[in-house]
């Protein structure tokens, strides 16, 4: 998204700093509701209809878990958090909304190592997340609210507004200026969307983001070799010699 003051946003400085976050992105899971999928006492969440569309067949090949009209959605999300400029192509072409996808089709998703049983009552920020959705759900349901809030305020599906538009709407969405009866969309926003959205920037190609090490390369970041002992040692507080061409998990296998 774009920042306020334009003239002040150095897109390299904020990847540096986000790339820290992503980091640290993988505590929002144990915030996350839930733990056994299978738990039957767990509620089941809200279902979201999934229309039949000719467009249905395509996407479902790409996609796991997103429909058509859920896919429209990440994928104008992230091209507006991430357009393409002389360091990046856009969101979609770096692989960003296919990494989410295959985070939340996965155990991430799913629940699997989440407490799920509640009971969900209302309390502090700090408690961390409060409701009796999986990480996939709840994902899911913000989409729909935020699709039916956006058609509420600008008479459009997400995806249709103009980059502008967009913008604006997401930045009123992680404000909290933006409200839903059925679920906290800032928090959806900042404690879901915005981790997964770091992540896939950041994390091993392997996984679907990150696509040809992009913002590996735009960093300067080696990729597998900076975990190496001998090379932190090495090289701690100095140039990495293989930072132009960093290396994934894949290149190791």
């Amino acid at each position: 998204m774009e920042p306020s003051d334009p003239a002040k946003f150095d897109r390299r400085k904020f990847l540096q700093r986000t790339l820290v976050a992503a980091g640290s992105a993988v505590a929002l899971a144990p915030r996350l509701i839930g733990a056994d999928a299978n738990d039957s006492s767990a509620p089941a969440a809200v279902p979201i209809p999934v229309p039949a569309t000719p467009a249905e067949a395509e996407t479902s090949s790409v996609y796991q878990t997103f429909s058509p009209d859920e896919a429209a959605f990440v994928e104008a999300m992230v091209n507006l958090m991430c357009p393409a400029d002389a360091l990046t192509p856009n969101g979609v072409d770096c692989g960003l909304a296919l990494f989410i996808d295959r985070q939340l089709a996965g155990g991430f998703g799913k629940g699997e190592r989440l407490y799920r049983r509640g009971p969900w009552r209302h309390g502090p920020a700090e408690f961390g997340y409060q409701l009796p959705l999986s990480p996939e759900d709840f994902f899911k349901n913000g989409l729909a609210a935020a699709d039916a809030a956006s058609r509420r305020l600008h008479g459009r599906n997400f995806a249709d507004l103009d980059p502008a538009t967009g913008d604006r709407f997401l930045q009123a969405v992680a404000e909290g200026q933006v409200s839903d009866e059925r679920l906290p969309l800032a928090e959806w926003f900042n404690e879901l969307v915005y981790p997964l959205f770091n992540q896939a920037c950041f994390a091993d190609p392997l996984y679907g983001g990150n696509k040809d090490k992009v913002f590996w390369k735009m960093i300067g970041y080696p990729g597998l070799p900076a975990v190496n002992g001998l090379n932190m040692a090495k090289y701690r507080g100095k140039p990495f010699p293989g930072a132009a061409a960093p290396k994934s998990i894949e290149d190791f296998s």
